[in-house]
């Protein structure tokens, strides 16, 4: 007989063993595709300003990420803006991943984020991620009972039950 640990060591196992409803994974999906769309492509058009001076154009269509920032800040703050954005992506697809683990502290994150994009948003003239924002809201609010809490999640790590036999 040999004792194995149900729940992975890096709480990757849902808080209390359910899966993460569809809303929240729904929304942990909207979330990484909103940070991979507009979180990395920051760093690359930062270094591009720097290098040639101007900003990329997408598909000759518009500036990349031209909004009234691009006008009032000099070129290095405007990077350095970008590479904010970019990090405030990175919190986002964190609490993507945690709200796909089923933790309310992703739904928390997710959420309390929003104003601080809000303020890219506007400072970059980005159109699109308005629409994931409110999807993000809708997703998390329509999943929120069903996500687990810090307390359960420190109940689980405590319960000597989380540990099974298995016979080989």
């Amino acid at each position: 007989m040999i004792m194995r640990a149900e729940p992975d060591r890096m709480g990757l196992a849902p808080v209390d063993g359910r899966r993460s409803p569809r809303s929240a994974r729904a929304a942990a999906v909207v979330t990484w595709i909103y940070a991979a769309g507009f979180g990395i492509p920051a760093i690359p058009v930062g270094v591009y300003l720097l290098n040639k001076g101007r900003l990329p154009t997408f598909f000759n269509l518009f500036e990349m990420y031209g909004g009234p920032w691009f006008f009032r800040v000099e070129p290095r703050t405007f990077v350095a803006l970008l590479a904010a954005l970019s990090g405030v992506s990175a919190l986002n697809a964190w609490s993507g991943w945690l709200l796909w683990r089923g933790r309310k502290t992703g739904a928390v994150l997710n959420l309390s984020l929003l104003p601080v994009e809000a303020l890219f948003w506007l400072g970059f003239a980005l159109p699109f991620p308005w629409l994931t924002g409110a999807a993000r809201v809708v997703l998390v609010v329509a999943s929120w009972r069903s996500l687990g809490d810090l307390s359960s999640a420190a109940r689980a790590s405590r319960n000597p039950q989380s540990v099974r036999s298995e016979r080989i």
